[in-house]
């Protein structure tokens, strides 16, 4: 038997965070978000306005960070279990939104440590003190709408997925007017996340009917409208919104592959923006699997309308496409590329290579892979070669 889990609603278009007002009837709802862009963009006082209009008392937790720490989500959680909201929005980027995913799990059950939630499907029941809405700010993790959490322990450097349908949110609600304020690197690094989400999804292991045809309208609209979006064009904005929803959509139920497995751990060891490590990774972990799964990239290539009569001919076209696309969102076509040096990636490749056949998404990638091959994909993306093996 199979599963296929979304949040209870999703809205979505312009001024789509005027739809908070249907919790009227909760109590208090805390705010948790980021950065300052929420706040300079007046998004974060919107949201704060129609909440109190609807009648709730709020609180705000601001300053997630980037790649969000446990410590962070301890602190949000100790916010949470003093402030007692019976509904929990964050606004932002996937940093803030995977925070206080974790923070509810925490806010929930306080006598859980991490350890016993960093398996996959090892969250217990939630629900029981509060709902969850997420408000995304960028069009790439797709976490609104998904069963993941990306925490980083800083003192292993390791990022850990955390994965159950516990944590979908409850309500998704994605304002176009919203991506309209991301710089031009974060569009490039986010929308190529979402394509990577959604061509992994596509081949991965517990891909089904359902998640299939999400997964290709999801890489056919962001082939269509990313470069344009990189470009500032706001209808580009507004279908990359909701096609990277659809990509979370598909592998949230149909999981993911390696390319993620060693994006959670090189971007953890490097400091490299995960939708950057994803973008490096992605055309070298396509040449790896289509040993067993090449008429399913095949499918994708013609879906996005590339050259090629053969199933081999449509894989390289895809692959060769990434890495032009790459080219004009100025993303390196390497970890070398990018800044990496060949001594910190020969310190660290074992490890990398290690920690990422362990990571929850190796499990779903459609090509068994064991710590050798792992390395080998790795240093392949390193120096910019092509998987032959």
């Amino acid at each position: 038997m199979a599963r296929f889990t979304l949040p209870r609603d999703i809205y979505f278009g312009k001024d789509a965070i005027s739809e908070l007002k249907n919790l009227k009837g909760h109590r208090k709802a805390i705010v948790v978000t980021g950065g300052s862009s929420m706040k300079k963009g007046g998004f974060l006082q919107k949201v704060e306005d129609v909440l109190k209009e609807t009648g709730l008392e709020v609180q705000l937790f601001e300053g997630v960070e980037p790649d969000p720490s446990i410590e962070t989500v301890f602190r949000g959680a100790k916010a949470m279990q003093e402030f007692e909201p019976d509904v929990i929005v964050s606004i932002g980027g996937g940093s803030p939104i995977d925070a206080a995913k974790a923070m509810w799990v925490f806010y929930e059950y306080p006598d859980l440590t991490f350890d016993d939630i960093k398996d996959p499907f090892s969250i217990p029941p939630l629900r029981k003190k509060a709902i969850f809405v997420a408000i995304p700010s960028t069009s790439g993790t797709a976490t609104e709408v998904t069963a993941f959490s990306v925490i980083t322990d800083y003192s292993t450097h390791i990022k850990y997925p955390l994965a159950d349908f516990e944590i979908t949110p409850d309500i998704a609600i994605l304002d176009s007017d919203i991506p309209l304020t991301m710089p031009k690197k974060l569009t490039a690094h986010t929308g190529m996340d979402a394509l990577t989400h959604a061509i992994e999804a596509y081949v991965a292991t517990a891909r089904s009917p359902f998640s299939d045809p999400l997964a290709l309208k999801a890489i056919s609209d962001i082939y269509d409208s990313i470069v344009a979006s990189y470009n500032e064009d706001e209808d580009a904005r507004g279908k990359m919104h909701i096609a990277q929803c659809l990509a979370g959509m598909a592998f949230s139920n149909a999981l993911l592959g390696i390319v993620h497995s060693l994006a959670h751990k090189v971007g953890a060891q490097y400091g490299i923006p995960h939708g950057c490590c994803n973008a490096i990774m992605l055309p070298y972990v396509v040449q790896y699997n289509s040993k067993v799964c090449m008429e399913r990239f095949a499918d994708i290539a013609r879906i996005m309308g590339l050259p090629g009569r053969t199933n081999e001919q449509l894989t390289n076209s895809l692959v060769q496409t990434i890495k032009d696309l790459n080219k004009k969102l100025d993303i390196p076509l390497s970890y070398r590329e990018y800044g990496v040096t060949e001594e910190q990636f020969k310190e660290t490749a074992d490890f990398i290579a290690q920690n990422a056949v362990l990571d929850p998404c190796t499990g779903s990638n459609p090509r068994e892979t064991d710590v050798v091959n792992m390395k080998k994909v790795l240093t392949c993306t390193y120096y910019g070669m092509d998987v032959t093996f």
